[in-house]
């Protein structure tokens, strides 16, 4: 695919309880993704909702295929000619009481192509702040990788980042997206440095969209959606508030570091851990 460039977007959001009113905000910035030539657009973790309530999640719970959060992103995705990675959204888990927090895919006609459960759940408390997604998440069990025209996707979301190991496993891909809802005391420690991490120990670019601000709820999170490529450089950041991190893929850049320092093929197989 020597050669392929195309213009990707990270879409930034500060999600509320209202779920009608954060598909418009998601719409609007999805059109001027569209208009400034992104192909390809990623939403943020928990776009159609951000509660103070932990279980309000399964009050808008979708079956796969079914309901008007999975239809938005096959009408958006089919109007903008876009391929989208829809964030996050609540789905119906087998555990009673909770929900899978999963990661969609569509093509440019609006098609579903892939799907992803997120499998690290977040837990943290420090002080006041606390946080466990797993009295209300079921959690996944499948790394997922997909092809795309652009080239190999793989998919994580938010507390994922931590695990390096998980990222190993998608094996070679080119670009790594990462929908997240990283909290502000986490993110200003760790956001950057990690996601940076992530582009130059796999040698692909990593596209993050991020809640960034300060929510209805009163909870606070971190943003800097942001584009970075397999030399671990910011291409574009979006700090907080709503909007977009837009950059190009170049096919060409990538394959050229790969080329000059091919870490990824010294890699020792044969040594425990590696």
């Amino acid at each position: 695919m020597t050669g392929v460039s195309f213009r990707m977007a990270a879409v930034q959001m500060v999600s509320g309880a209202d779920v009608a009113e954060n598909l418009r905000q998601a719409a609007r910035l999805l059109a001027e993704a569209a208009d400034r030539g992104a192909r390809l657009a990623v939403l943020p973790e928990y776009f159609p909702l951000v509660s103070g309530d932990e279980f309000a999640k399964l009050s808008v719970c979708e079956s796969e295929g079914e309901g008007p959060i999975q239809d938005f992103l096959r009408e958006q995705a089919a109007r903008h000619r876009l391929w989208l990675v829809g964030g996050s959204i609540p789905l119906k888990a087998e555990a009673p009481g909770k929900v899978r927090n999963a990661c969609l895919v569509l093509d440019d006609r609006g098609q579903q192509v892939a799907r992803y459960d997120k499998v690290h759940l977040f837990g943290f408390r420090k002080g006041d702040e606390s946080y466990d997604e797993s009295r209300s998440i079921e959690a996944g069990s499948k790394v997922v990788v997909c092809d795309t025209p652009f080239g190999r996707l793989g998919l994580a979301i938010c507390y994922d980042l931590r695990f390096p190991e998980f990222f190993r496993a998608f094996g070679e891909v080119d670009l790594i997206v990462l929908p997240a809802a990283f909290t502000y005391t986490t993110g200003q420690a760790h956001w950057e440095l990690l996601l940076r991490a992530r582009a130059v120990e796999n040698q692909c670019y990593v596209l993050a969209s991020a809640q960034g601000g300060t929510h209805p709820s009163g909870r606070v999170t971190w943003g800097h959606s942001m584009a970075i490529d397999p030399w671990g450089k910011v291409l574009d950041v979006c700090p907080t508030g709503p909007g977009l991190a837009m950059a190009d893929f170049d096919r060409s850049h990538l394959d050229a570091i790969r080329e000059s320092l091919p870490a990824l093929k010294h890699r020792r197989r044969d040594v425990a851990g590696s």
